[in-house]
């Protein structure tokens, strides 16, 4: 018999539907924030806006500078029927392209969309993952002009109202920071922040570190075992340069807060701790790194830089909802997460915040 945080099954929850935010907030700023204090196990509510209280002179924000692209567009078939395509790596290079496909299309088959571009499916593989080729080059120019923004699948977009939406999801589905174009999903806790208050937390004496990992498909990627210890997350893509390093190892040095905004730039600096850091005064400090990681991170875990987190109210039985409950607890987690739905906060992607201290 495995550990009950081990088990899959013991991360569920009944979010009510009404709760599953479909739109963003008027203002980024406006979204609530649940406030846990791992220690004392208290909750707090307050609005985002009154982050800024939580942090001092020398704490380090960790910041996911990742761009979205707009990589879900929609074609036709010779038939005239409508076909769907998510590029799974809409930055590379080339006329050939990892997408998925619905509804699917037979090999040899061809999708035609604006401006003169078509596309032939040259094979299906692993995981509903196909192999296209276009006629043309220069997709992501292409995707600028006319994809939509990769919302995830409880964000209900039918019937139009991607392309309805699109302009709304294309600035808010995306970071204020938002700079390196690669990802197909957003470091979604980031999406609260506003420039104003990060220039706060700068007039704090608080630093920003930037890192660069680009969100893949491996956020939609379910969990299919109950044994979390069976589970592999998909490799995702990301850098961190030696004056960013330095900004955390500052705080690390002076026994600071050291913030991950996100799962994202938690799995990015954990992973670095693993394999590119070096130890002194008993303390771990990292190093600049480029590469890739595929770190899971679940109850067990021993977090080796990260010690405050900023994250949303995540998918029952999601890779994002099992870090945040190595980070703090599975049982303060669902406890929380019982609170949330009482206190109707807003869940998912375009929902409400979570402070865990």
């Amino acid at each position: 018999m495995i550990n009950n945080d081990l088990e899959l099954s013991n991360y569920d929850y009944a979010i009510p539907n009404n709760l599953i935010a479909q739109t963003p907030t008027a203002k980024r700023q406006d979204s609530k924030l649940f406030v846990v204090d791992r220690t004392t196990e208290k909750f707090f509510h307050k609005k985002f806006s009154s982050i800024v209280e939580y942090f001092k002179n020398g704490d380090c924000i960790i910041l996911n500078e990742t761009k979205v692209v707009p990589s879900r567009i929609f074609g036709k078939k010779v038939s005239g029927g409508k076909v769907e395509l998510l590029f799974l790596d809409p930055c590379q290079n080339g006329k050939e392209y990892n997408v998925l496909i619905k509804p699917f299309i037979g090999i040899g088959k061809k999708v035609y969309f604006e401006n003169g571009y078509e596309c032939e499916l040259l094979s299906k593989g692993e995981n509903g993952k196909s192999l296209v080729k276009f006629n043309k080059p220069a997709i992501l120019a292409f995707l600028q002009e006319y994809g939509v923004m990769p919302l995830p699948p409880y964000i209900d977009r039918r019937n139009g109202l991607a392309i309805t939406m699109s302009d709304i999801d294309r600035k808010r589905y995306q970071t204020v920071y938002a700079k390196n174009l690669g990802a197909i999903a957003a470091p979604t806790a980031g999406l609260h922040f506003t420039d104003e208050i990060l220039n706060s937390l700068k007039n704090k004496g608080v630093s920003i570190a930037k890192l660069t990992l680009h969100v893949g498909w491996g956020t939609f990627k379910p969990i299919t075992s109950n044994n979390l210890n069976e589970h592999s997350m998909l490799p995702e893509k990301f850098v961190l340069n030696k004056e960013n390093a330095k900004i955390i190892n500052d705080s690390i040095k002076n026994n600071k807060k050291v913030v991950a905004v996100g799962t994202t730039s938690t799995r990015a600096i954990e992973s670095i701790a693993n394999s590119a850091s070096f130890t002194e005064d008993g303390k771990i400090f990292i190093k600049d790194f480029s590469g890739e990681t595929s770190i899971f991170i679940y109850p067990g875990y021993t977090f080796k830089v990260v010690n405050t987190l900023i994250t949303n109210l995540h998918l029952p039985k999601s890779t994002p909802l099992v870090m945040a409950s190595a980070f703090s607890s599975r049982t303060l987690m669902l406890k929380a997460y019982n609170e949330a739905i009482n206190k109707k906060y807003r869940f998912f992607s375009y929902g409400d915040s979570m402070l865990i201290l």
